[in-house]
């Protein structure tokens, strides 16, 4: 799914670029024999505060650093002049909506959902940017996944890009893009699984049947509970609510480049969910949707930072719903 997309009409960019809270990072695919790989990445350090990925407020608080180092890693990874960009989860309000009809002008469908989310938007819907996908067909209508962001603060992203001598033609988010390389491997998952992404500041769960998203939520690293009691609740939504008879996969995120502070709390998840749901929980290795060169050493920190860059720029491609 790409949020805020300009490319639809175009071809998809070749490089992806993820500015994250601390980090700015990009890769760049190539194609040898119809296998995508991993032709060069790189990755910059931010200074402590310089963004702060937010909803509600402007997320740059030192410009002119993160500026420098974005242009940095596209210098690292050949100076691309269109690129795919991945942002953090929590810049934006993901909603999943149903209606027991569905316009066929897309005019009609656009009002629809903009009335829908309306009453929930944390702000104006006049200062929002809004887009959807259609989700998941069941026998009470038709869902869409919707994402709604304050405009300035997605343009806030895109001038970042500009101002390092890139266009970012798409904006997406980042654990749908974990998601989406995992629909690129060669054998994504046919029934119900699990994604568990960790981030910088926040947490994010995925729950898939096959590739439709069927449940999303985040939360800020520093709200109440820990992350096990978030995975518990949603394993008993999705057994009460959504018709769960067990995952077929679990998968975690991100754990690698989260930092020691959640060190221990990561193994925790990893233990009690590989406990309550009798399953091995596995890391998301994006090498099943493209392979990396040999001159990169994949350290598993590599890894998760490769996931959502490799799922944004093959999502078009490998024609996957998120």
């Amino acid at each position: 799914m790409s949020i805020f997309s300009a490319f639809r009409n175009g071809p998809a960019p070749a490089a992806a670029v993820e500015i994250a809270s601390g980090r700015v990072s990009a890769a760049s695919l190539e194609w040898r024999g119809g296998q995508a790989v991993v032709a060069a990445h790189a990755s910059e350090p931010l200074p402590d505060g310089a963004l702060t990925p937010a909803l509600g407020t402007l997320n740059t608080h030192d410009r002119a650093a993160v500026a420098a180092a974005l242009a940095r890693v596209l210098d690292s990874i050949g100076r691309p002049r269109r690129v795919g960009l991945v942002i953090a989860d929590v810049v934006a309000k993901v909603s999943l909506v149903r209606f027991e009809q569905v316009p066929s002008r897309t005019q009609d469908l656009d009002q629809l959902v903009r009335w829908q989310v309306r009453k929930s938007a944390p702000f104006p819907i006049e200062e929002a940017q809004l887009a959807y996908v259609p989700g998941i067909r069941v026998p009470e209508g038709q869902e869409f996944i919707v994402s709604l962001a304050r405009r300035a603060v997605i343009e806030e992203y895109e001038g970042l890009c500009a101002d390092a001598g890139a266009h970012a033609g798409v904006v997406d988010l980042a654990t749908f893009n974990v998601v989406n390389a995992v629909l690129a491997s060669g054998a994504p998952p046919a029934a119900d699984w699990l994604l568990v992404n960790v981030a910088a500041g926040y947490e994010s769960i995925a729950l898939m049947r096959g590739s439709d998203l069927i449940f999303f939520r985040n939360r800020a690293t520093d709200a109440d509970g820990t992350l096990a009691d978030l995975v518990h609740q949603t394993a008993m939504y999705y057994e009460d609510r959504l018709g769960g008879t067990g995952f077929a996969r679990v998968m975690l995120a991100g754990a690698s480049g989260a930092g020691a502070r959640q060190a221990g709390d990561i193994e925790q998840v990893r233990r009690s969910l590989e406990e309550r749901l009798t399953r091995p929980v596995d890391a998301v290795d994006p090498r099943a949707a493209a392979a990396i060169a040999d001159r990169i050493t994949a350290s598993p920190a590599l890894l998760d930072t490769l996931a959502p860059l490799v799922g944004l720029l093959l999502r078009d491609r490998q024609g996957v719903a998120v």
